[in-house]
């Protein structure tokens, strides 16, 4: 078969690249993917799962995801609508089926895909078939960033015999409710995974939350489709950087000023990936008094768990709940447009969809991979505060890269999927312009401070 493009990976990244992509030019794409469906890691996520943002900043370019609702009753009135797994799916299910009934896009799923060195070739996992695809512009590999999730990765320590490990997509499927769970992971999915149990009426005294690192994370408030919300949290984020003396000495300023949590005030975090949290999730998260802080666990044997830092008892019929999938993947920073392939990653801080959407865009509307690469360099997820910090730096000057250009910001204003958007309706709001100059008062020393902190030498 022949196609304009081939992109290799149907997930969030994939499928926001392919539809800026085909929305903006003239051209047809193959998607492949190792699974039956679109959606990516959703389809391995475990079955409570929300967004861990607001659903507009989620998805592709051209379809909302949910209603833009904001939250009327519960823990978040005010912000706006998360949307559950269920939602997910049927909306790139949706989603997909648009594009192929366009004419434009084919899906190729449940499906492997390989390069011979002079042929592509993709292989149907349930036939055994195999295609050769004539690409006749660019290959994309929108798993460069492809996340790692519990239910497709084995635990990273051994397990004795007879030990109960479970992914956390099996707490729904108990046959029977153990005297203890051990929920082993520091970041997003264990969060999830306790606050299901404390919310389904586990006592926290039958919880031990193995913590390797304790993490900072953003308040989900601070990070809603309100232009005014952006500028303030960007204008708190620069001005923390101005004056702080070291990392830790920044991180906390951002907690003094609400942009930040931490779940334990007697610890200082080391960890940055900073996911979203409700303040009721972390209410719920400090009660949970059996914190195990040893490292990461080595092995597991049927009476102890063994860590790199010494051993706690394992309780009688115990079960661990494996959180542990490394989640965001770190792969080295390349140029996005190379002579190869097209690599999808991040280039703002953050939200992989409107990156992934703008790079749709700009392969459609530039004709210069040096003209692409220029507006859109990229950039990394966060790990360490580092690496945080790195990472607002890259993506500000990104985003005043890509902002220069007036296609690129009208077509950015018009995407519910970019956080910083500026709709026509709120321009001469005097809220977004007083926010908007707060923001240009520190933005500049904010960003030379940020850049000393993550030292950054260039």
């Amino acid at each position: 078969m022949q196609t304009d493009y081939l992109v290799v990976g149907a997930g969030a990244m994939g499928m926001a690249f392919t539809d800026a992509l085909v929305d903006h030019a003239d051209v047809h794409v193959t998607l492949v993917d190792r699974r039956h469906a679109a959606g990516g890691h959703w389809q391995d996520a475990y079955p409570f799962v929300r967004l861990h943002q607001a659903s507009a900043f989620y998805g592709v370019a051209s379809t909302l995801l949910g209603g833009g609702r904001v939250q009327r009753a519960g823990p978040e009135a005010g912000l706006h609508e998360r949307a559950l797994r269920a939602e997910i799916l049927t909306y790139y299910d949706a989603v997909l089926q648009r594009l192929i009934d366009s004419g434009r896009v084919t899906f190729l799923g449940g499906s492997e895909h390989r390069f011979d060195g002079a042929t592509h070739l993709v292989t149907s996992r349930v036939s055994g078939a195999t295609t050769t695809v004539d690409v006749r512009r660019r290959v994309v590999d929108a798993t460069y960033l492809s996340p790692t999730v519990p239910a497709t990765t084995p635990p990273p320590f051994g397990v004795a015999e007879g030990v109960r490990v479970i992914p956390v997509n099996d707490l729904v499927e108990l046959p029977s409710s153990p005297s203890t769970f051990v929920v082993v992971g520091s970041g997003k999915t264990a969060t999830d995974g306790i606050v299901w149990l404390l919310t389904n009426g586990v006592a926290q005294e039958r919880i031990v939350w193995i913590r390797p690192r304790d993490p900072w994370m953003l308040d989900r408030s601070k990070v809603q489709p309100d232009p005014v919300v952006a500028l303030d949290t960007a204008a708190d984020t620069m001005a923390a950087a101005v004056g702080a003396t070291s990392l830790d000495d920044l991180f906390l300023r951002l907690e003094e000023s609400g942009v930040l949590f931490r779940i334990d005030r007697d610890v200082v975090p080391t960890m940055a990936k900073t996911p979203t949290l409700g303040a009721w999730e972390l209410d719920l998260l400090r009660t949970v008094e059996r914190v195990v802080r040893l490292g990461h666990i080595d092995h597991v044997t049927t009476d102890e768990i063994v860590l790199t830092g010494g051993t706690v008892p394992l309780p009688d019929d115990a079960v661990l709940v494996h959180c542990a999938a490394s989640g965001l993947r770190y792969p080295p920073i390349t140029p996005i447009w190379g002579p190869d392939m097209i690599r999808l990653q991040t280039i703002r801080a953050g939200f992989p969809c409107f990156n992934a959407a703008l790079t749709g865009f700009v392969e459609a509307t530039r004709d210069d991979d040096r003209e692409r690469n220029r507006v859109c360099p990229p950039n990394a997820l966060s790990d360490t505060l580092a690496d945080w910090a790195q990472m607002q730096v890259r993506g500000t000057i990104a985003a005043r890269t890509f902002g220069a250009e007036p296609d690129i910001a009208e077509w950015a204003n018009t995407t519910m999927l970019n956080p910083a958007r500026i709709g026509a309706d709120r321009r001469d709001d005097p809220n977004v312009a007083t926010a908007a100059a707060r923001l240009g008062e520190v933005a500049e020393p904010g960003l030379r401070a940020m850049a000393a902190l993550g030292n950054m030498t260039s």
